[in-house]
């Protein structure tokens, strides 16, 4: 199981993320865990800037704007 976590202040953009993180994981089959991750503080402790950003097992895959759906695909069956 895949343990992900999206970063952001809860913006338009970080939702969205988080629902194509889920459904890309669902059409792949993969099982994920999904945490939201809104504290400033948490985000900055990944060294992220700009939101949103996608932490996979604890690696920064992703940060500022919506991530590309091959891109996930290709993070989650990593």
């Amino acid at each position: 199981m895949k343990d992900i976590k999206v970063l952001g202040p809860g913006c338009k953009r970080c939702q969205t993320t988080e629902d194509m993180v889920k459904a890309a994981a669902q059409a792949l089959g993969v099982a994920v865990t999904v945490e939201k991750v809104t504290d400033y503080a948490a985000i900055a402790g990944y060294g992220i800037a700009a939101t949103p950003g996608i932490v996979i097992d604890g690696k920064v895959v992703h940060a500022g704007g919506l991530p590309k759906k091959e891109d996930l695909e290709r993070w989650l069956l990593a």
